[in-house]
């Protein structure tokens, strides 16, 4: 038997659930204080996760809005709340759309993913509401030409009558905006069809722009082809263009794990197994909700080989451990932890430092 303790044996524990499992609701209150931290990765991994748990998370969302005066938060919150398409969301988002400003796009945006809703007054209340803004010459550009892009998932009909009303505005970007929008839609169509089919366009950003309001609601398995299509694209590319086309293939991921789906996994572990520098902190994130088991020992190796990089980089690795190694109750009995003290002492020792 070694005399050589185990690091495990000499630092506590932090992230290893105990046999009493957390409330849904004191989850519930950690991921939302969460969305107030300058941490990108934690902010979006707690998005991701709020969104998997769904409905449940709304009143701690709401009552979370109306009790901070902190812009950055309350854009997060909104943020939060766009994916879970919950009606309860529209007075808010009425009330930060007369505030104006930054939020006030923020509540533009969350207001798209209630379009859609099968409750025929929420989608109704939510199609008025961004038509009003679009049309209101007193409003921000910005967040007039945000509303007018969340309207563009509406059927043509509805687009058609929107765009005819603005060629009469007194600002000429929202009147053109309005006259190309057809023809950006077909566009955008064509190229999000032709990328389903494996087929990518010749730039990341073109690819980017199409995802946009098309990959939430894409058949989970051809989000998983186009992430294998991407990383593809990626090794072919000058390093130049890698990083772009490497961030949109992070933003698929993330679409992924918003609902839930482990699908494309393997690509997040492949990905850490390959990574010689920061990932685009959608991967961690991505990470945070659906990462498993099998996703610790890349994550050590990858620390492991960050002795030198961004300090930051290294911490987000820890939080991504901590949190697959929680959700998953891997203990420290486990295999996969006994094999990361022996060959990553340094990793398991920041992994079980207190936070």
């Amino acid at each position: 038997m070694s005399l050589i303790p185990s690091p495990f044996s000499l630092f506590p524990f932090p992230f290893f659930v105990s046999p009493i499992k957390a409330s849904n609701a004191a989850e519930i209150r950690q991921l939302i204080a969460a969305l107030g931290t300058t941490d990108d990765v934690r902010r979006e991994a707690a998005i991701a996760r709020l969104a998997v748990i769904g409905a449940r998370a709304v009143d701690g969302l709401l009552k979370a809005y109306t009790s901070t005066s902190d812009r950055d938060m309350r854009i997060a919150i909104l943020r939060a709340l766009e994916p879970l398409g919950d009606g309860r969301t529209i007075p808010i988002a009425r009330k930060a759309i007369s505030d104006g400003g930054d939020v006030a796009v923020a509540a533009a945006s969350a207001l798209r993913g209630l379009l859609d809703s099968p409750h025929g007054p929420t989608s109704a209340a939510a199609l008025d509401t961004l038509v009003a803004a679009t049309l209101d010459p007193t409003a921000e550009r910005r967040l007039r030409l945000t509303a007018f892009d969340a309207l563009q998932t509406m059927p043509e009909g509805v687009r058609a009558r929107i765009a005819g009303a603005l060629q009469s505005d007194p600002d000429p970007q929202l009147k053109t905006r309005a006259s190309d929008s057809s023809r950006i839609v077909a566009a955008a169509d064509v190229v999000w069809q032709d990328a389903l089919e494996g087929k990518l366009p010749d730039t990341a950003a073109a690819l980017r722009e199409a995802a946009q309001g098309r990959a939430p609601a894409a058949a989970l398995s051809a989000l998983q082809k186009m992430i294998d299509a991407v990383r593809e694209r990626e090794g072919t590319v000058s390093s130049a263009k890698r990083l772009e086309w490497r961030t949109v293939r992070g933003a698929l991921h993330q679409a992924l794990a918003l609902r839930g789906s482990r699908v494309a996994v393997y690509d997040l572990r492949e990905s850490l197994q390959d990574a010689r520098g920061p990932l685009p902190p959608a991967f961690l994130a991505a990470l945070h909700v659906v990462g498993d088991q099998s996703c610790l020992e890349p994550l050590a190796a990858a620390y492991d080989r960050a002795a030198s990089a961004d300090p930051r980089w290294r911490s987000q690795l820890a939080a991504a451990f901590r949190a697959i190694a929680s959700r998953e109750r891997v203990t420290r009995r486990h295999a996969v932890v006994k094999r990361i003290a022996a060959r990553w002492p340094e990793a398991a020792r920041a992994f079980t430092a207190p936070e």
